[in-house]
């Protein structure tokens, strides 16, 4: 080696390097500017001969190899940088051409590091993770990690034979970031990070950033472009942009892709199963699942996470690729293809977000630099002792900006129109699933997890702050008060809110013999009393329907299955009427028997049969009919939308009620029996004098029911039932819901009459008495005097009417007060008096008809 040369090396640096423990290998790799000339240092293991190609000439320099390790330097007589290759010649014999990744610039700039120090850097994952690009030119993957306390991070994968020492990463300052781009490298190449911790030891971590992963059981992961799918949901962006989901109809299916549907396993060629060809593809499973959608009349599909996670027993809430959609069903591009034909199909797409906790898979989160990085160190505070899971540390920016950066990236790169948030309690509560003594107060001695709160509001405020019309919903089974209020108000921020209190009150109702439900009544109406103080969803969901508690139609009593349906379609129609959205999960709609199996596909079978195709055809109506009645959803979370006709017949097991819109007309009226009593002739109060015609009723024939119906209109009469002035008699089935669309009598439409005649209201046309007076636009009676004269002649008549009734009441009230005057003197008993008083009154107040 020429002594200029030997004088550049940094031999400490260089040892450094050889035994990969350093965090800043651009310091001695790649092109250096010296007083002598260009300095171009680079490290490849299992090399034997290195040389420079300039790529503007074409000339090429040797380099000497400074350490057998594979370091090569060489010293270039030049005075200014220029661009090169290195073409390399490995121990095997073989050759290869390369650009050198360390003589490419930092993509970060100073405001990039700072705004993601504060937590802000609210589009991160546009630089951290992997990603495809070409620099000056050259393509190949960009690589970004966060890894604070990591003595070196490296990328690894089969272009480098896993070697950590091949592509060490540069640490930009204090951040605790990583980063290196590697020519040459394309879509599809696995890789990990191998972090070496501070200790020495190494350790092999899939990207917390990444794109795509391997599938199960497999964990690297894979370099993909997220970026080059063209999207063909403008229209539909657009819509939901200016929608306002409150009030608009909102009826989820709840799906989990792995079961809903499945082939049978296919074989390899000794007969052994092959893993993972039992899934429905991403872009064979949409249109099935859009056909079902529409069909049954559900708005939206919720998808249990499908972000990636190793255990299919988790149903996908443990975890461990937050920025890739798992490969069991496709890859990212798959995933887009299915949002965007939902989209074109008029559905929405709800996902499943996970930022309550994290798996401790070594290939993980858990533990990622050597450090608790994620977690809270303290496991008080970082492990939750029920789900064996970890706890993130919402108080570290970092961390914080990772998760609100997630549910970002959901919605902007896959369009996804709302995040369902897991398990929010277990976030806001410090001692959730905690015993005395495994758990640390805050620092005002409570159990509220400050740092969380915090969190959700930063999130919340972060994502409606976009204005795209996506929304939050949270799965909170506490009482924490305002989840749906706004954050400056002291609120959450959620959009929604499952409700959990009705879900478990009803069910629990629900499940009592209908001789015992009188007893509970409470549970039926217990969630009217709370039903504004948030913006709830009703659900039916997948936790409902496993660990031992049933499926649904499993649930209700009965001796047959007829029976446990005909309670059953009773629960939901009442669901139906009852305020707020609506969530079901996948197979509760043709009953299901047996609880739910993630191992397997649905029972699609049974609708065959049926007790299960009528419950199939019963939801489908239910559905249909919520979305043709704005009763249903406009007011959901407006008291208006809903009064109680009767919630006190306990003891018969009934409640009544209605449920009104914007709109007088569009009033529907629901009666709800959950006892097996029949009333063949039961009278209810309604809220206006008009016509109720009967447009579902759970005991249809085609449902599966006795038939017991009410066929004809009901006329309202004005006798006075359940506080109201008018009322109607109907037909009542046993164990039934009855739906009543309800026409105010002033609202109703005139008779169309036959051609050529006029009707005129209270007034006898020249038609109707069987004259043949000329017609003309004057509308003539049969007295000669126009419809207007003889108006004219009715209002002077009232006005008169009306004066000597002023005359009338007067009198009265002036002989009321006398009277008054006169017992007073006397010693009169005070009921008396006070009967007297309220005649006087009434007297005094009474309408007087101008006819009488």
């Amino acid at each position: 080696m020429e002594q200029n040369l030997y004088d550049l090396m940094d031999w400490a640096g260089i040892e450094e390097l050889v035994y990969s423990e350093g965090a800043n290998p651009c310091r001695l790799l790649g092109p250096h500017m010296t007083d002598q000339g260009l300095l171009i240092q680079t490290l490849i293991p299992t090399a034997v001969k290195v040389e420079v190609k300039l790529l503007s000439t074409g000339k090429t320099y040797p380099m000497e190899m400074a350490d057998e390790a594979g370091f090569f330097a060489v010293l270039i007589p030049r005075k200014n940088m220029t661009a090169y290759a290195l073409e390399v010649t490995y121990d095997n014999g073989t050759t290869e051409e390369l650009r050198d990744p360390y003589s490419f610039a930092s993509r970060y700039t100073e405001s990039d590091l700072k705004k993601f120090k504060a937590g802000i850097h609210y589009q991160i994952y546009e630089k951290m993770g992997a990603h495809p690009m070409t620099i000056d030119g050259v393509e190949g993957v960009y690589f970004s990690v966060w890894a604070p306390c990591a003595m070196r991070v490296s990328v690894v994968g089969d272009f480098n034979l896993w070697d950590g020492r091949r592509h060490p990463m540069e640490r930009l300052g204090d951040s605790g970031i990583f980063q290196l781009f590697i020519p040459g490298l394309k879509a599809g190449e696995i890789y990990k990070y191998e972090v070496k911790t501070q200790r020495g030891e190494p350790m092999l971590k899939a990207d917390p950033y990444g794109h795509f992963s391997e599938l199960r059981p497999n964990t690297a992961s894979v370099i993909w472009d997220i970026d080059h799918y063209q999207w063909q949901d403008q229209e539909w962006m657009k819509k939901r942009a200016a929608s306002h989901p409150k009030e608009e109809p909102m009826l989820i299916y709840e799906v989990h892709l792995g079961s809903w549907m499945r082939h049978p396993l296919q074989q390899d060629e000794e007969g052994k199963d092959i893993s993972g060809t039992e899934f429905y593809h991403y872009r064979e499973i949409a249109p099935l699942l859009a056909d079902y959608v529409k069909q049954m009349g559900y708005t939206h599909v919720e998808l249990l996470p499908v972000m990636e996670h190793p255990l299919d027993a988790s149903w996908g809430y443990q975890v461990t690729g937050y920025y890739a959609p798992t490969s069991r069903y496709g890859n990212p591009d798959d995933f887009m293809y299915f949002m965007d034909y939902m989209h074109g199909r008029g559905i929405g797409v709800i996902l499943d977000w996970v930022p309550a906790h994290f798996p401790r898979d070594a290939h993980g989160l858990a533990c990622f630099d050597g450090t608790c990085v994620y977690e809270h160190q303290d496991p008080r505070k970082g492990s939750h002792p029920h789900w064996g899971t970890l706890i993130y540390n919402y108080g570290r920016p970092e961390v914080s900006n990772f998760l609100i950066a997630n549910a970002l990236f959901w919605a902007d790169k896959y369009h996804a129109d709302g995040i369902r948030m897991d398990a929010v309690a277990s976030m806001l509560y410090l001692d959730y699933g905690k015993q005395d003594g495994e758990w640390v107060p805050n620092i005002y001695g409570g159990n509220e997890n400050l740092e969380a709160v915090e969190f959700l509001k930063h999130l919340s405020s972060v994502f409606k702050g976009r204005k795209d019309g996506a929304v939050l919903i949270a799965e909170e089974s506490t009482a924490w008060p305002m989840v749906t209020g706004k954050p400056e108000d002291g609120g959450l921020g959620f959009d929604f809110k499952w409700n959990m209190g009705w879900m478990n009150d009803f069910t629990s109702y629900m499940r009592c013999d209908p001789y015992f439900r009188k007893y509970n009544y409470g549970e039926l109406t217990f969630s009217m009393l709370y039903a504004y103080s948030e913006n709830f969803v009703l659900v039916f969901s997948h936790d409902e329907v496993v660990h031992g508690k049933g499926s649904m139609i499993g649930k209700m009593p009965g001796e047959t299955l007829e029976q446990k349906a005909q309670n059953l379609r009773t629960a939901y129609g009442f669901m139906t009427g009852h305020p707020g959205k609506k969530l079901l999960f996948m197979g509760q709609d043709f009953a299901q028997v047996d609880e739910w199996n993630e191992n397997a596909s649905l029972e699609w079978n049974l609708t065959e049969y049926p007790v299960h195709q009528q419950m199939q055809d019963y939801v489908k109506a239910l559905n249909h009919l919520y979305l043709s009645h704005p009763a249903l959803y406009e007011k959901d979370y407006d008291p208006e939308g809903f009064q109680w006709i009767n919630c006190s017949y306990d003891q018969e097991s009934m409640v009544i009620f209605i449920r009104r819109s914007k709109k007088k007309e569009e009033t529907l009226l629901f009666v709800c029996n959950f006892d097996n009593i029949t009333h063949e002739k039961f009278r209810l109060g309604v809220p206006f004098a008009g016509k109720y015609k009967e447009i579902l009723n759970s005991d249809a024939a085609e449902f599966g029911g006795s038939g017991m119906t009410n066929s004809r209109v009901k006329n309202s009469k004005a006798i006075e039932w359940d506080e109201l002035e008018n009322s109607i008699e109907i037909r009542v089935a046993p164990m039934s819901c009855c739906v009543f669309s309800c026409t105010p009598a002033e609202e109703e439409k005139p008779k169309k009459e036959k051609k050529g005649t006029k009707t005129f209201a209270a007034v006898k046309t020249p038609e109707d008495s069987g004259t043949s007076e000329k017609k003309d636009t004057s509308a003539r009676t049969t007295k000669g005097r126009t419809v207007k004269e003889r108006m004219q002649k009715l209002a002077e008549k009232k006005d008169e009417l009306g004066k000597k009734a002023a005359q009338t009441v007067e009198t009265v009230q002036k002989l009321a007060s006398e009277k008054v005057e006169k017992l007073t003197t006397k010693k009169v008993e005070p009921e008396k008096l006070s009967t007297k008083k309220v005649e006087a009154e009434k007297l005094s107040t009474k309408k007087v008809e101008p006819e009488k």
